[in-house]
């Protein structure tokens, strides 16, 4: 069974429902759904909030009656298990739908083919795969720690024309324009987690909060600091509302664990080399934590680990017209290279200029 042009426009418009949870649904996906019956829109919804009704409820709920005999076009696969909230593949056959169009298939293990199954077994007839790709790039995260065990790292960089993020004293305020700035509000509010590193909250004390009101519904990233010996003060600025904390550590002092909690810090052991907590255990535990999408801001150090390690999934540069000299920070210290062979190699994703400042997105060359 071949897709309709019909289809493609109506899942386009699922799509674009689903990103009305961009900011707000995580650890969940991002789902829209779109009810149609005789050629007409008679019901659309989105999942907003983990808890939440999903978007096919919200969908068959605008409907009513005039879901019966309906094609429902949804931008993922529906749940057939009891969660937070019932299945979506029971309410969609309780509402008489005569047909389901997806685009990606359900990556979690509880549903993995077994929702387009139960719909079938119904009598419903079903199609997946319509704008797959488009619907597993809004969910690249989920993705990512359901395939993978890991969220999806993207690196974000304000960088000079020669490649420095901060002075040689480690001024770095501000590199890029205030409207590059508030671009890379947007990616913080649609990440899980940010990460960084204690040299930077000792440098810099950064808030790493979202702060752009435009945005709607947001629900406030973890701020994530790696910090082997807890060095972080209690005072520091990510630890303040709103949003959580968490601090991931090799080597715990009692005392100095104990402030930061009463700061409102959450406290983690993972392994480590006593320099840096291990970063796979770190992702590891993350996607545990259903993180699915991890925003770095930090300097050079920990950039360079993540990549040394194959960690980093996406570079987001922020490219500004000026240049800062030879004795500024660069942007990974990673491992010496013995050879060009040994490159860390990316490929060209997108280009958009913000302001005066150009925002560049690469991905990393697979072999």
């Amino acid at each position: 069974m071949n897709a309709s042009a019909s289809d493609f426009a109506f899942m386009a418009r699922a799509l674009q429902l689903a990103r009305h949870g961009l900011f707000s649904a995580h650890p969940n996906p991002r789902v829209g759904c779109v009810i149609v019956a005789g050629g007409e829109v008679v019901g659309e919804g989105w999942h907003a909030r983990t808890g939440g009704p999903h978007a096919e409820a919200v969908a068959l709920a605008a409907a009513g009656e005039r879901s019966r005999g309906a094609t429902a076009y949804v931008s993922l696969e529906p749940c057939c298990h009891p969660g937070r909230t019932p299945p979506c593949t029971a309410a969609l056959i309780a509402a008489g739908v005569r047909r389901v169009v997806y685009a990606a298939g359900d990556a979690n293990p509880r549903v993995a083919g077994r929702g387009a199954a139960q719909l079938r077994e119904a009598g419903i007839e079903v199609l997946g795969g319509v704008l797959e790709a488009e619907a597993r790039r809004l969910n690249i995260g989920f993705f990512s720690r359901m395939e993978r065990g890991r969220p999806w790292v993207r690196v974000k960089l304000a960088t000079s024309l020669d490649g420095r993020t901060a002075l040689a004293s480690g001024e770095s305020r501000w590199i890029t324009g205030e409207a590059a700035r508030r671009d890379a509000h947007g990616l913080r509010a649609g990440s899980s987690v940010i990460l960084t590193g204690v040299g930077t909250v000792l440098a810099d004390d950064p808030a790493l909060t979202v702060r752009r009101a435009d945005l709607g519904d947001v629900l406030v990233p973890e701020r994530v600091v790696l910090d082997s010996t807890l060095r972080t003060p209690a005072a520091a600025k990510l630890l303040q509302p709103p949003g959580s904390s968490r601090i991931f550590c090799t080597r715990p002092d009692p005392d100095r664990a104990a402030a930061l909690r009463v700061a409102g810090a959450v406290i983690e052991t993972v392994p480590g080399d006593g320099a840096r907590p291990d970063l796979a255990a770190v992702m590891q535990r993350l996607a545990a934590l259903e993180v699915n999408e991890v925003l770095v801001e930090a300097g050079a150090g920990l950039n360079g680990a993540l990549l040394d390690a194959g960690l980093v999934d996406e570079l987001v540069v922020y490219l500004a017209p000026v240049v800062l000299g030879g004795d500024a920070f660069g942007m990974f210290a990673s491992r010496p290279l013995e050879g060009m062979a040994q490159r860390h190699a990316f490929e060209f994703a997108g280009l958009r200029r913000v302001g005066a400042d150009l925002k560049l997105t690469y991905l990393p060359r697979r072999s």
